[in-house]
């Protein structure tokens, strides 16, 4: 094989696998700037032109549906690969890979069929392309794609629409730089009306990348010829004009071989008085011999520029290989391993969010600095320790016998009562708290990317995490109880002898009058009211007291234990698992799973594409 049936070959080849991979015609696909960066050479012209029996004189094989009207409604991504001499010829459609076709004439009935499968037996049209790939000796290695017909009017069947949605189609192809435009005109027809040419000269002014085809030579009117337009004269382009001569109606009806036509064809252009001369360069055989080595040439000046393009492909793959991950291995021993450090990854980040650097642990901060301190005030001491309660409580303290000094168990029972109250600001500390940290989890799971692999190991994760966050806010909640019960089984007796002194201390006579009117009426209302205000000093103590010790029993006993022992029971439950269940905590997310394997099939296809464009581009 020569160097340029390697190039453009391997040009086959890497757009066959951008197909097959899913990079052809994705404009939001990061890897198909790859195919457009290929070229390739789109047949263009109106219908009833001689598209059709153009392409099939360079494939040699009578295979494209045939008839009146609309027969192309879908493009045809025709790639051609040349075979040794000995080998069998047969195509291949993307669709059904698996699948080759011998007989030519059921390639022709798939193209149909599938059509009709995205439009539905009718005359509409459909930009979904065909992907076909015929493998031949005969052929030069080409990719071709065979566009619908320009038209100029709908017909009985098709939307208004049809004429500027098919040119939308085609010029979507043509404009492309990378793109060679095979413009077929009938000869028998002005040049001046010729479709192809019109949309040619709009995409392409310069005529660099149009390739001028004039079919139905033999069919012009007695006494006039093409030769104004074959040799440059009436228009003139960069690429030479190629003249065609199709099978005749009466060939295609009596089954005639292409071989046999392209014969019939030479014999023609050899035998006319008026292009004998240009017969070296006419015919359908030259056509894509000069498109073969035009590809050539273009393929060489875009090699540099081709392979920065793939090594860049090939750098972002491996990035996203990285972060997607690489496969799992087999063995428990390696598939513990990967548990652990996918465990660790997410400790690492919850730690982040409590420690900071990720946003959420000052949640906890908040929950001491506002939460704590805006219920304790909002706790009834006010009606606990109104003068009716306090009246009704110390009076019924002693029973029948009265006090001598001092109600003693009144203020005990009215200090334990308000203490009482502490409790439900303390549990509802733990559970804000708890609510937090499970936040944490929740936030920490989503955002170690490693774990979105696999979605069993993230949710095992997250319930073992919040089956510990339990644990903890249970022995949480017992211990700011306990701090709460601790208050009200023990009274701090200093703070109550130092009540007298203070008000002897003060200096004030009408309050030591007060005190000693107090004493003399035990049960009088300033009685009451000074119980009462002991007893809210005493409990404004303790609250001050609870508001700093209720959250360092929760940073212990919850955050505390959270940072250092999260997974702990985690671990030694991972210990105790077999094999086969060490693999179903491993079991990707099947999307993630498709998506590796595609770019590892990318990957593999852009290297192979390097090493081969590095082997040939520069061969001699």
């Amino acid at each position: 094989m020569t160097t340029m049936e390697s190039l453009i070959g391997l040009v086959n080849r890497i757009q066959r696998a951008c197909t097959v991979l899913g990079d052809y015609g994705g404009g939001d696909n990061a890897f198909s700037s790859l195919w457009e960066a290929l070229p390739s050479v789109a047949v263009v012209g109106g219908q009833s032109s001689g598209k059709s029996s153009v392409l099939e004189s360079i494939v040699g094989r009578d295979f494209l549906p045939r008839g009146s009207g609309i027969v192309t409604r879908r493009p045809l991504v025709l790639q051609l690969h040349k075979t040794d001499q000995s080998s069998q010829e047969y195509a291949e459609f993307l669709h059904l890979p698996k699948r080759r076709f011998t007989d030519f004439a059921m390639v022709r009935k798939e193209i149909q069929d599938e059509t009709d499968r995205m439009t539905g037996k009718t005359k509409q049209i459909s930009p979904v392309p065909i992907h076909l790939s015929i493998y031949s000796p005969h052929v030069v290695n080409l990719t071709l794609i065979d566009l619908p017909g320009l038209t100029k009017v709908a017909v009985e069947g098709q939307p208004e629409s049809i004429v500027q949605d098919i040119e939308t189609m085609v010029r979507s192809y043509v404009e492309k730089p990378n793109c060679i435009i095979l413009a077929i005109s009938p000869a028998n027809q002005d040049i001046a009306t010729s479709d192809a040419i019109k949309i040619a000269r709009e995409v392409d002014p310069s005529g660099d990348r149009t390739f001028g085809v004039l079919t139905k030579l033999d069919l012009m009117d007695k006494g006039t010829n093409a030769l104004d337009v074959l040799e440059g004269r009436s228009y003139r382009l960069q690429q030479p004009w190629v003249g065609i001569v199709n099978r005749s109606q009466a060939d295609i009806n009596k089954n005639v071989d292409m071989i046999v036509a392209r014969r019939k064809e030479r014999e023609y252009f050899a035998t006319s008085p008026d292009y004998s001369h240009l017969a070296s360069k006419m015919g359908s055989e030259y056509l894509a011999k000069l498109l073969s080595q035009h590809l050539e040439s273009v393929i060489r000046a875009r090699i540099p520029s081709i392979t920065s393009l793939i090594n860049k492909s090939i750098d972002e793959l491996e990035s996203e290989m990285d972060h997607l991950g690489r496969p799992i291995a087999l063995d428990a021993g390696a598939q513990l391993y990967t548990i652990l450090e996918l465990c660790r990854a997410f400790d690492r980040i919850f730690k982040e969010h409590l420690d900071g650097g990720r946003p959420g642990g000052d949640r906890v901060y908040g929950v001491f600095d506002n939460q704590l301190p805006a219920a304790l005030r909002k706790l009834p001491f006010d009606r606990h320790l109104s003068l009716q309660n306090v009246r009704r409580v110390v009076s019924e303290a002693d029973g029948y016998q009265p006090h001598l000094i001092a109600p003693e168990q009144g203020y005990r029972r009215l200090i334990e009562g308000a203490l009482n109250y502490f409790r439900g600001p303390a549990e509802a500390s733990v559970d804000a708290v708890h609510f937090v940290l499970k936040e944490l989890v929740r936030k920490s799971v989503g955002e170690t990317q490693e774990l979105k692999r696999f979605p069993t190991l993230q949710a095992e994760i997250a319930a073992a995490a919040n089956e510990a966050l339990e644990r903890f806010r249970d022995e949480s909640k017992k211990t700011v109880i306990r701090l709460v019960d601790m208050e009200s089984s023990y009274l701090t007796v200093d703070f109550f002898r130092r009540l007298p002194q203070e008000v002897d201390k003060g200096g004030n006579p009408a309050a030591a009058a007060a005190a000693t009117a107090t004493n003399t009426d035990r049960y009088g209302e300033g009685h009451f009211r000074r119980i009462g205000s002991n007893v809210s000093s005493y409990v404004g103590m303790v609250s001050e007291t609870l508001k700093n010790t209720i959250p360092k029993a929760v940073v212990y006993c919850q955050v505390r234990e959270a940072k250092q022992s999260l997974l702990n029971r985690f671990y030694t439950l991972l210990g105790k698992k077999e094999a086969k269940q060490l693999s179903q905590l491993l079991d990707e997310d099947p999307a993630l799973m498709e998506r590796r394997q595609q770019c590892a099939k990318r990957l593999e296809l852009y290297k192979a594409a390097r090493d081969e464009i590095d082997s040939v581009s520069w061969a001699r």
